[in-house]
């Protein structure tokens, strides 16, 4: 079920933070890899999180969807595995589809994939270049539409979603799912 709040811009002042920032509890997020990753829940009150530079190539989705699993088995986050690689996976579909910038030749344009977790939800964030706004328009679902459902599967997957800006170009797109296993 969608939330009433899901389409909030949040001020830069609560920015989901990047690679190499501080996190909200004071942690250094950093690349994937050996140290990237947390390999168990985190106590209560703590945020453990993982990120990934992905190339906007089949490889990249690939390695995206991997990530993701790979990340929320070591957390015991399986039962959010499928949801949140789905989650995932429409972001950066529509982050290479309306917001990345074409790279020179030889280049490949890249985003950044986010996931935080504490003891009651699972945050997953696409940073991009792009400065547009996700473009969604609730009612406006048609049964025949071949493109434009992402963030309608977005909205009915996460409790709440939405943007933020990323100074001095670029955004993040966030969604938020409960870390609650399903009955």
């Amino acid at each position: 079920m969608s939330s009433p709040a899901n389409h909030v811009l949040r001020p830069p002042s609560q920015a989901v933070p990047e690679v190499g920032d501080a996190g909200p509890a004071g942690e250094t997020l950093r690349r994937p890899g050996p140290v990237g990753v947390q390999r168990r829940p985190p106590g209560r009150g703590s945020v453990v999180s993982a990120a990934l530079l992905v190339s906007c190539s089949a490889e990249g989705f690939a390695r995206a969807r991997a990530f993701t699993r790979e990340t929320l088995s070591c957390w015991s986050l399986d039962h959010r595995s499928d949801d949140a690689t789905l989650v995932i996976t429409e972001l950066a579909a529509n982050a290479v589809a309306h917001a990345v910038l074409r790279p020179a030749a030889g280049g490949a344009a890249e985003v950044w994939l986010g996931l935080s977790f504490d003891p009651t939800h699972l945050l997953v964030t696409v940073s991009d270049p792009g400065d547009e706004p996700p473009a969604y328009t609730p009612g406006d679902v048609t049964a025949l539409r071949e493109h434009g459902r992402g963030l309608y599967i977005v909205d009915a997957l996460a409790q709440e979603w939405g943007w933020t800006s990323r100074p001095p170009a670029g955004k993040t797109v966030w969604a938020k799912l409960s870390t609650t296993p399903p009955p």
